[in-house]
């Protein structure tokens, strides 16, 4: 959420965010209004407790129709308080539940528009030219049979669309990208971590799950708890309601997890193959920083996106995601996007956010520097979400048989291999 101060010093600028973002600008008034009411009645509040105490104070030294009287007003005084003590938590419920309807303010350099009103920031590697190498390049689901690596047939009869196996060596592939991304993390000074697939709500909504992306989210209802999309979610929930020492800062975790996504808005969209699913595997970067330093943290976890493709060898360009393409708690987001050679275009593999206060105001997390205690920046970064990168190394690592050249950063993770082969024709 954001600092309520900033909201009262500045609503043109919170208003000029929610504008960007393509989100209701009217929340920005009622939060402004639920706000003063708050205040006004926790003011009235109190005076009606100071009053209340003063005169608890003269009962004892009172007699006779005095005493009366006083008790009399002691008892209209205490409804009173009763009453002012209601509408204050009321007001106060009010303002919380529109405080957490309101996205992070969005950065002023952040294009402003929809889905296709990115800014192209650089573009990486060669797109190869199939047609002059004398071959039609094949898609990752060709390649994937061809290779005995991936089973979307199967994956439909045992759980549905959306779903698929990884077989033979597409099983050791999601293995290798796995092990080589976590050893590029650790070399950065990440500390690895497994973590929970299931979280409580205050976990999911905490980082801003619940809110515009509720409706991609599994829920299992008898236990109230959420499967995550992302190890972001528990990434950042884990030093819920802390205080952390600034010395220490920052703190950089990469999670290896299982994802789940409902995909409820992508009817139509990507139904060949398994770039777009419902569960898979992913390692996440995420950082605790101060909060003056999340935009120099912010370009490094890009340079460590950048440094993962580049070692995949593929080719990528890197967007600066438009306004109202932000997920709710980002103030800013760089996506790498890998060219996918049958498609003849580029998608998105990876993404860095930076989510400023944003989450750590909801989680209750911050940090001591000196006598201070406030809210520190959190910040997240998709190293590798396997089933994506996959797609991406079949169809550009591609050779005219049908086998894919493995990169070299992963050939120590497959026992040497150069080259994975057809296993039918």
């Amino acid at each position: 959420m954001i600092d309520l101060r900033l909201l009262r010093e500045d609503p043109d600028r919170v208003r000029a965010s929610q504008r960007a973002r393509g989100e209701d600008v009217a929340l920005v008034d009622s939060l402004l209004s639920a706000d003063e009411r708050r205040r006004s009645s926790g003011v009235r509040f109190d005076e009606l407790r100071a009053e209340q105490k003063q005169l608890g104070k003269l009962i004892p030294k009172a007699s006779g129709d005095e005493k009366a009287e006083l008790l009399k007003k002691a008892s209209q005084l205490a409804a009173d308080v009763k009453a002012a003590d209601a509408e204050r938590d009321a007001a106060d419920a009010e303002t919380q539940e529109l405080l957490l309807r309101l996205g992070n303010l969005v950065h002023p350099d952040v294009p402003v528009g929809g889905e296709e009103d990115f800014a192209t920031l650089e573009t990486h590697g060669e797109i190869r030219d199939f047609a002059a190498e004398g071959f039609e390049p094949k898609d990752h689901l060709e390649l994937g049979a061809l290779l005995g690596a991936i089973d979307v047939e199967r994956g439909a009869k045992v759980s549905g669309s959306r779903f698929y196996f990884l077989t033979g060596v597409g099983a050791l592939l999601e293995l290798a990208l796995v092990n080589a991304a976590m050893a590029q993390a650790t070399a950065a000074g990440f500390t690895p971590m497994l973590t929970p697939a299931l979280v409580r709500p205050q976990s999911m909504a905490g980082t801003g799950f619940l809110g515009q992306a509720a409706q991609d989210v599994y829920h299992l209802a008898d236990d109230d708890l959420y499967l995550v999309g992302t190890s972001e979610v528990p990434l950042a929930a884990y030093h819920m309601d802390e205080i952390l020492d600034a010395g220490k800062l920052p703190l950089r975790y990469a999670g290896f997890s299982p994802c789940f996504r409902r995909e409820a808005g992508s009817h139509g969209k990507d139904t060949r193959g398994i770039f777009r699913v419902h569960q898979f595997d992913k390692v996440e970067m995420f950082s605790y920083v101060a909060p003056e330093d999340s935009q120099a943290e912010h370009q490094r976890l890009l340079e460590w996106e950048k440094q993962w493709l580049t070692s995949l060898e593929l080719p990528f360009r890197v967007i600066d995601v438009a306004s109202a393409d932000l997920g709710s708690s980002a103030a800013r987001k760089f996506d790498c996007e890998a060219w996918i050679p049958t498609q003849g275009k580029y998608r998105e593999l990876t993404s860095t956010s930076d989510c400023t206060e944003f989450q750590s105001r909801r989680l209750s997390i911050r940090f001591r520097d000196g006598k201070q205690v406030k809210p520190l920046a959190t910040l997240n970064g998709t190293l590798c979400a396997v089933p994506r990168t996959i797609v991406a190394i079949l169809e550009n690592h591609q050779q005219a048989d049908g086998s894919v050249r493995v990169p070299e950063v992963l050939r120590p993770y497959l026992g040497g291999r150069e080259v994975l082969e057809p296993v039918a024709k």
